[in-house]
C-alpha cells in the first residue's frame, strides 16, 4: 500500500469514528443517578453535579417499594419493582433495554462483585433468582424452602466478595449465604435460629460482617463472613422497645451506609433513638434521642455526620447528628413525607425526596442551605451511580 492509499484509508477511518462520536451521548455516567417516581411507575434520570433532571423513563410498573443497583460501568440501572419485575435501564439513552417479570412480589436485589449477576429477593414466591446482567436470562433459582412446601419471604439481600450473596428469611428465622460461583450449581450455607423475624440487614463496608435486624425480639443477629464456618452471634440483646412497646408505623432500614469510621448507627425498633455501636467489639456505646422513630440512618461518606429521617407522624423532619459530639446539630423540614436520602459521592450535598410535596431537595451538608429543588411526581428512592463501586449497595 502506498502513502496516498494509507492517507486515504486514515481519512475514511477518521470520518467513521467522527460519525460514531457524533451519535454517542456527550456525558459520562459518574454524575448520574435515578429517582423513583413511585405513583407513575417512572424513573427520573438526574445529573448530580448540575443538579438537574435529564429525563424520564416510564413503564416500570409498580414501584411502591422499588430499589436499584447499577452495573460496574455505571451505565445501566437494574430496577426491582414490587410487582416482581426486573427492569434494565440505559442511563445514557434513558430507555428500557431489558425487562422480565420474574416473581409475584419482590422488594429488592443486589449485583455481584464482578458485575455478571443481578439477583432479586422475592416475597412471592419466596427465594432468590439470579440473572445474567447482559441478557437478563435466568441462570439460578434458589427457593427459600425452610419446611416441606413452605417458602419464606426473603429480606436483607446483600452482595459479598465473589459471586456470593447473604440474605435473611423473615418467616424462617434464618440467614442463608449462597455461593453462585457456578450458577448452575448454587451452594447455600444455612444458619437457622438466628432470632425472630429478621426484617432487613447490612454488610459492613469491608464485606466482613452481615447484621440482620430482628423485628420479633430485641437485638440483632451478626455473622462473621471471614470465618471458615460462619456462626451467628447475637448483639445488642435487650436494647428494648421501651418500657411500653410503641407501634411501628414503618419498618426501619439497615444498610452499610450506617457505618461511620469504627461506629455503626442503627435505628432502634419502636424507640425514638439511634443506637451507636462500636464495630470492633460490637457493643453498644451510646444512644442518641431523636425526633421520632428512625427509618433511614445514613452516614455522610466522610463519617462526620449522620442524617436520620422518620416514620409518621414525624416524617416531615430530618435530623443531623455530629459524630464527633454524638449530638443533634440541625433539624430540617424539607417537605411532607420524607422517604429517602442520598449523598453525592463525596458528601458535599444530600438529596432528599418529599413524596407528598412532589419535591426533591438538594441540601448543602456544611451550611444546610437548599441548593436546588426539582418537581418529581411522588418521589421516593434516590440512587446514585457511585453505589456501583460499593459493597452491599
Amino acid at each position: 500500500m502506498n502513502r496516498r492509499d494509507c492517507l486515504a484509508l486514515m481519512g475514511a477511518s477518521s470520518l467513521v469514528l467522527a460519525g460514531c462520536a457524533s451519535t454517542a451521548p456527550a456525558m459520562g455516567t459518574g454524575d448520574l443517578g435515578v429517582i423513583v417516581a413511585r405513583s407513575t411507575g417512572t424513573l427520573a434520570v438526574v445529573n448530580t453535579s448540575q443538579r438537574k433532571l435529564l429525563g424520564l423513563v416510564p413503564g416500570l410498573g409498580d414501584l411502591s417499594h422499588a430499589s436499584v443497583v447499577f452495573s460496574r460501568d455505571a451505565r445501566h440501572a437494574f430496577v426491582f419493582g414490587r410487582d416482581g419485575a426486573l427492569t434494565k435501564v440505559d442511563l445514557l439513552t434513558q430507555r428500557i433495554v431489558g425487562r422480565v417479570m420474574q416473581a409475584g412480589n419482590s422488594i429488592g436485589g443486589a449485583i455481584s462483585a464482578d458485575g455478571s449477576l443481578v439477583v432479586a429477593q422475592n416475597y412471592t414466591p419466596g427465594g432468590i433468582k439470579a440473572f445474567d446482567t447482559t441478557t437478563l436470562e435466568l441462570v439460578a433459582d434458589v427457593p427459600a424452602e425452610f419446611e416441606p412446601g413452605r417458602l419464606s419471604r426473603v429480606v436483607g439481600l446483600v452482595d459479598l466478595p465473589g459471586r456470593r450473596f447473604a440474605y435473611s428469611l423473615f418467616d424462617a428465622d434464618a440467614i442463608w449465604i449462597t455461593d453462585l460461583s457456578n450458577p448452575a450449581r448454587p451452594v447455600t450455607t444455612k444458619l437457622p435460629n438466628i432470632g425472630r423475624q429478621p426484617y432487613d440487614a447490612l454488610v459492613t463496608p469491608n464485606g466482613r460482617h452481615y447484621i440482620a435486624g430482628l423485628f420479633g425480639e430485641d437485638g440483632l443477629a451478626m455473622v462473621d463472613l471471614w470465618e471458615e464456618k460462619p456462626q451467628v452471634r447475637r448483639i445488642l440483646a435487650g436494647y428494648g422497645r421501651g418500657q411500653e412497646p410503641l407501634p411501628v408505623y414503618k419498618m426501619p432500614h439497615l444498610r452499610g451506609w450506617a457505618v461511620a469510621g469504627r461506629r455503626a448507627y442503627l435505628p432502634a425498633i419502636g424507640r425514638h433513638e439511634v443506637l451507636v455501636v462500636d464495630t470492633d467489639t460490637w457493643q453498644e456505646v451510646g444512644r442518641i434521642p431523636v425526633a421520632g422513630q428512625p427509618v433511614f440512618v445514613m452516614a455522610r461518606p466522610d463519617g462526620r455526620q449522620v442524617w436520620v429521617n422518620f416514620s409518621v407522624p414525624d416524617y416531615h423532619r430530618v435530623q443531623v447528628i455530629d459524630t464527633t459530639t454524638q449530638k443533634i446539630v440541625r433539624t430540617l423540614e424539607p417537605g411532607k413525607a420524607v422517604l429517602h436520602m442520598e449523598f453525592t459521592p463525596r458528601g458535599e450535598s444530600v438529596w432528599i425526596s418529599s413524596r407528598d410535596d412532589h419535591r426533591v431537595s438538594v441540601i448543602d451538608t456544611q451550611t444546610f442551605a437548599t441548593q436546588a429543588t426539582m418537581t418529581i411526581d411522588s418521589p421516593s428512592g434516590i440512587f446514585f451511580t457511585s453505589r456501583a463501586a460499593r459493597v452491599g449497595f
